[in-house]
């Protein structure tokens, strides 16, 4: 019955949880306001805030889960990919927690902690399955045949999704961070008002540069011609631009499902907090027989509680590292 310490520090949220014989008995998540006032994560601000969150988030993540410090047998930490300074504050506290406790250490792959959130809950999707991993950086079909054997068969060729849903917020002058604010805006609004091109990029890879572009040329073609259009038309521009990116993005999902002949379908990521795309993808579940798996909200976004269960599968087969580990900034499955 291992009790696992899990630290997450990839990007701008400072995450701890316990996880208690493969069960989340705490997930703590603090987020970095102070880049509000930027329109985006400033890396140097990101570690130095990590460094002021991590100790009480551990205090509170182990009262939460009424766990004293004695009682771990582990501590779980995101190696990479993301912000260097960033994982260099919780990698480094992670190697000090253990080496003072004498505990032995797990390294987790951020990019299969998320797809490994489905094993959190119950019912948990079964092996082979196809998951659909979006975010700000990374958008990719995974092809999952066991808890680490798992294989990228379709990614972005340039942006992420998830950037393009940043980049129509900063264009609409929609405050950081702008994706929640597209989706809220967007279920007041038609998402037939206004018709984006699709990227024509074969096989099961993605492209969202050329999408970003024509969004950005949209909307200053629309405003030469009246200026208050974004005002006047903000809830249909939010919709239909959802709309598209949700389309793009299951499109090549169900290619990749028919390719691959696989009804067990799960996405993760920040991105699949979005509404559009848990509601169409609910949708394809009924129409083509999918068995689809979505995780709780707050196993979602970047959180400890998947590198709490990610660390819990490592535990189980022995696979730690010693003190000698490095973050990694860019990190392949």
């Amino acid at each position: 019955m291992p009790v696992i310490l899990a630290i997450e520090s990839s990007c701008d949220e400072t995450s701890v949880a316990v996880c208690n014989n493969g069960k989340i008995t705490a997930n703590v998540i603090a987020n970095q306001t102070i880049h509000e006032n930027y329109g985006g994560v400033i890396p140097e601000l990101a570690s130095r805030v990590h460094q002021q969150n991590i100790v009480p988030a551990v205090q509170q993540a182990l009262a939460i889960a009424k766990v004293n410090k004695n009682e771990l047998n582990a501590v779980a930490f995101t190696r990479g990919p993301g912000l260097l300074g960033a994982l260099l504050v919780g990698v480094s506290f992670a190697k000090s927690f253990a080496l003072a406790l004498d505990l032995p250490l797990i390294a987790v792959n951020h990019m299969q902690a998320h797809i490994l959130a489905h094993f959190i809950d119950e019912p948990t999707p079964k092996f082979p399955f196809l998951c659909l991993t979006v975010s700000g950086g990374h958008t990719q079909i995974v092809l999952v045949k066991d808890y680490f054997d798992m294989e990228i068969v379709g990614e972005t060729l340039d942006d992420a999704a998830g950037e393009a849903f940043d980049k129509t917020a900063k264009i609409l002058s929609l405050p950081y961070p702008g994706g929640p604010l597209i989706d809220k805006y967007a279920q007041q609004g038609n998402p037939l008002a206004f018709k984006f091109p699709e990227p024509q990029i074969q096989g099961l890879n993605y492209s969202f540069s050329g999408f970003k572009t024509a969004i950005l040329y949209f909307i200053r073609d629309r405003q030469k011609e009246n200026p208050q259009f974004i005002e006047q038309n903000l809830a249909d521009i939010c919709a239909s631009v959802q709309y598209s990116i949700v389309n793009i993005l299951l499109n090549k999902l169900k290619k990749a499902a028919k390719q691959y002949d696989i009804k067990e379908i799960a996405i993760a990521g920040g991105v699949s907090a979005n509404s559009g795309l848990r509601n169409a993808l609910t949708e394809m579940k009924e129409s083509l027989g999918w068995n689809v798996y979505i995780p709780a909200f707050q196993y979602c976004t970047d959180n400890a509680g998947m590198i709490a269960i990610a660390g819990y599968q490592k535990f189980l087969v022995g696979e730690f590292v010693g003190q000698d580990i490095s973050p990694m900034a860019r990190m392949n499955f």
